[in-house]
């Protein structure tokens, strides 16, 4: 029996000074699926990201990820929900310069005082960094690497935590046809291997057949 990860019910949501709303009754999303948010420009989908992830909070309803509501916790609980569960892969990469790949790829630790570089994460960051092509890189900075080696070393960073959701937000959105399903087979691969859900935003039509589950996130949004 599938096991459900995330349930949101009766979920509302609205921007102050907006005239934009969403509003999703009930919606289940199972572990270790691969989901495609899809809809219009402006339609909310990284809204609705956002309100998985704990970045926002709605007016009304519950959104229950492993059966915590992220509605009940104040803004310091939902940021360690965040270091902890959930792991995001930015379109524009969203690497530091001036940090090497590896710190690049171990940055989640350093910026969460609540989370220690050990001993085994070193070990994990060294066999992430290997298992997608880039453990000759790590003392490289990021734009000493191709577009295609930064773009997995976002998809590595995003997995050192072990996360339970993967959050992808356009991933493909700046590359060829060839090289955003050849980013995307990486992503679907390095996820499955770590159990991870995986949430990708995509405006991308070719590559729907590699999710098991489409949410068209304009079936849940309106403009007054």
């Amino acid at each position: 029996m599938t096991e459900s990860l995330i349930q949101i019910k009766n979920l509302k949501f609205r921007y102050d000074k907006s005239n934009f709303s969403l509003n999703v009754p009930e919606l289940s999303i199972n572990k270790q699926s691969r989901v495609a948010l899809i809809g219009k420009s402006g339609c909310g989908k990284t809204t609705l990201a956002h309100l998985i992830a704990g970045i926002l909070k709605p007016t009304e309803g519950s959104i229950l990820v492993s059966e915590k509501d992220l509605c009940s916790l104040n803004e310091s609980e939902r940021r360690e929900h965040r270091a902890l569960n959930v792991g995001f892969i930015f379109q524009e990469f969203e690497l530091l310069n001036y940090l090497r790949v590896k710190e690049n790829l171990l940055l989640p630790f350093m910026i969460n005082r609540k989370m220690e570089i050990t001993n085994e994460c070193q070990a994990r960051a060294h066999s992430l960094a290997e298992s997608i092509g880039i453990s000759d890189k790590l003392n490289q900075y990021p734009e000493q690497l191709s577009g295609g080696e930064r773009q997995r070393l976002a998809i590595a960073r995003a997995l050192i935590t072990d996360p339970a959701i993967v959050i992808a937000d356009e991933p493909t959105g700046n590359l060829d046809n060839e090289t955003a399903l050849t980013v995307m087979q990486e992503t679907l691969k390095q996820t499955t291997e770590t159990g991870a859900t995986l949430i990708t935003i995509t405006h991308d039509k070719t590559l729907l057949n590699l999710f098991e589950t489409t949410i068209n996130v304009g079936d849940f949004s309106k403009t007054d």
